[in-house]
């Protein structure tokens, strides 16, 4: 099978590489797929799209119309998927079910310590040589509580860890983690969490039920102190309210690995070019606010695991099976499992 790869980063790519050698022909891009790329796929049956892929039903009727019949998703997350318009047209859809959650988990810590600790200020002023504490000043994590909102595979490997700093847990979830309760997280109502939390970590999907869950009234519900990270899904955060949040000098940081609007910026080169998102701009501009482009996934281990099971998808594809990844079966496909 041939396979038409977009958006591969360039550490991505050798991973790439030598995980579908042997499998299938690839041909990475480092575009993203759009609806002025779509034609780029032309010719090939089976496309591989990344997180920040433009999938809507322009783009999937685009590359039905070149001869493409599966779309190999390189992510957990679909929610950039038009899942309705693939089915109409007759393309399956498969993407990356579940990989090793540490790598987001330890992240999230990773942005909850930098703005705690004003890491980035500290780098920046010591590479001046300017050695002051004036205005370093963090606490203690030890004893304060964690809410974990989505206690999954990632939440529960960031409750771990929060465990391992001995402090309290609180979780929120459909369904209690059996895995969290015993390291003695309690779950509470979404309002106790964010009133409750010293640090509060985002690990829930982006759908329709969940989008702008931490909207105006939870981040005021938030103590003044708190810290926020989010390490899912932008849309899971109301920008706008988060921005009035902080103008207020609410929160002692806030770190944010993705953003609601990100498409057509993360993952691009856009320093030579005037600023025109105003709501990320003034992000920016505060001091305890921490953004990064939607890398907490990126380590190798998870890449690698990430791809391996984009090659099992298509493969799985060619020799028609159905795993649990796939979202879209090919058209009359009755097989379970």
């Amino acid at each position: 099978m041939e396979v038409l790869a977009f958006g591969v980063q360039t550490d991505e790519k050798p991973l790439m590489e030598a995980a579908f050698a042997g499998h299938h022909d690839l041909r990475c891009l480092d575009v993203f797929l759009t609806e002025d790329t779509a034609p780029l796929a032309a010719g090939y049956e089976a496309v591989s799209t990344s997180v920040n892929a433009d999938l809507d039903a322009r783009v999937l009727r685009a590359l039905a119309a070149g001869g493409t019949r599966m779309i190999a998703q390189r992510s957990t997350g679909f929610n950039n998927i038009d899942l309705t318009a693939a089915r109409q047209l007759g393309l399956t859809v498969a993407r990356v079910s579940s990989y090793s959650p540490h790598s987001v988990a330890e992240f999230a810590w990773a942005l909850a310590m930098a703005v705690n600790r004003r890491l980035v200020r500290a780098a920046i002023r010591t590479r001046d040589f300017d050695f002051r504490l004036d205005g370093l000043l963090g606490h203690d994590l030890h004893g304060r509580t964690a809410g974990v909102l989505g206690t999954g595979r990632i939440g529960e490997a960031f409750a771990r860890i929060a465990h391992g700093f001995g402090m309290n847990l609180l979780g929120w979830d459909l369904a209690p983690n059996p895995a969290c309760v015993a390291l003695g997280m309690r779950y509470v109502e979404k309002e106790e969490l964010f009133a409750a939390s010293d640090v509060l970590s985002l690990h829930v999907p982006l759908v329709p039920e969940t989008r702008h869950l931490v909207d105006a009234a939870a981040l005021k519900a938030m103590k003044d102190d708190a810290i926020l990270v989010n390490s899912s899904r932008g849309g899971l955060v109301d920008t706008d309210a988060l921005v009035t949040e902080l103008r207020a000098g609410r929160f002692t940081g806030v770190g944010l690995d993705v953003y609601e609007a990100e498409a057509g910026l993360f993952y691009l080169d856009k320093s030579l070019e005037p600023v025109t998102d105003d709501t990320l701009a003034r992000l920016m501009t505060f001091p305890n606010v921490l953004v990064t482009s939607h890398q907490a996934y990126y380590t190798v281990d998870a890449v690698t695991e990430i791809i391996a099971t984009t090659v099992r998808n298509i493969t799985d594809y060619v020799a028609g099976r159905r795993s649990e990844n796939v979202l879209v079966p090919p058209p009359g496909d009755l097989i379970a499992g």
